[in-house]
């Protein structure tokens, strides 16, 4: 018995079927395929960035993770408000899924999480992000057949490689087993992803698309990808600037043991060249007797006139 996904989109009682697909019935020039087989160095590439490198490490930060979730919140707002105006036209409309893909809604619950009910007023398109947008729009307005290539980019990707980082998040970051921060990558209305995106890839190979078509639709995919490393390498660059053990948006921690490079004010870090670390200036001073000698007596005087007013 097949498993099966409800689809508000069909008749009552209805039910949309996962169709099988057998390896041996795809046809090296379904779109599928092409698509496949076209994106490979993309797809090595994107995974072989620093940021990707590094989050599969389990080396994120909270910040830098939030602002990931940002450009994914403002990617997906431009690529499903097209889909949505694309719905019914032939050239897209087979892959429309609101019901079981869309991620606009689960984004804004995992930014109210991680920036509060205001999130709306706290968060901007970054400049890469920006770019990626203003593409999908294009696409959307004036190219609709090449919006295939997008959807099938992100939502194939979610499904797949997604659910790995979704772990590796949950586990960095310490979130909530509930899952908040982290609803973009939970698919609750799709029961079996594996056969979900056979489903979709029949949907891809059934369009009615020439050769000129498909190939242009794998090369906006690998356009697609570009954009995502693009802004995965503004990501790594933010992450530089970050300090490494500010996590959870304090104050940075260094010990004044070890390494003098791992303090995160160290003046050769930030490229610049200067008297040494800030921190251990400090402590070098602090233990002079006579600047001991003139806190202890600040700190009298102080709590004099505290004691003076509060009379």
């Amino acid at each position: 018995m097949p498993s099966t996904v409800e689809n508000p989109e069909q008749g009552e009682g209805e039910t949309l079927h996962y169709e099988e697909t057998e390896e041996n019935s795809v046809s090296p020039t379904d779109l599928s395929e092409l698509l496949k087989e076209g994106t490979k160095e993309s797809h090595d590439r994107a995974e072989n960035t620093q940021f990707v490198k590094d989050f599969l490490k389990g080396r994120i930060k909270k910040d830098l993770f939030k602002l990931a979730t940002v450009a994914l919140y403002y990617t997906y707002s431009a690529l499903e408000e097209e889909m949505e105006h694309n719905k019914d036209k032939a050239v897209f409309a087979p892959l429309y899924f609101p019901l079981e893909l869309h991620r606009k809604e689960s984004l804004a619950k995992d930014l109210k999480y991680f920036y509060g009910e205001d999130w709306q007023e706290k968060i901007q398109c970054s400049e890469a992000t920006q770019h990626y947008v203003d593409r999908i729009h294009h696409v959307g307005q004036h190219e609709p057949e090449l919006l295939v290539a997008h959807a099938y980019t992100r939502y194939m990707g979610d499904l797949s490689g997604g659910q790995v980082l979704k772990k590796v998040a949950q586990r960095a970051l310490k979130l909530p087993s509930t899952e908040e921060g982290i609803q973009f990558y939970v698919f609750n209305n799709i029961s079996n992803a594996q056969k979900f995106k056979q489903l979709y890839r029949a949907r891809m190979n059934a369009l009615d698309l020439d050769k000129n078509t498909k190939e242009r639709i794998v090369e906006e995919a690998n356009r697609a990808f570009q954009f995502n490393m693009q802004v995965f390498d503004e990501l790594d660059k933010i992450g530089k600037s970050l300090a490494e053990a500010d996590q959870d948006g304090g104050f940075p921690v260094h010990d004044g043991k070890g390494d003098p490079s791992k303090c995160p004010y160290y003046a050769a870090k930030q490229g610049t060249v200067g008297p040494g670390c800030p921190y251990h200036a400090a402590i070098a001073l602090a233990k002079q007797p006579l600047l001991q000698l003139m806190a202890a007596f600040c700190v009298v005087v102080v709590a004099g006139a505290a004691a003076w007013y509060l009379m």
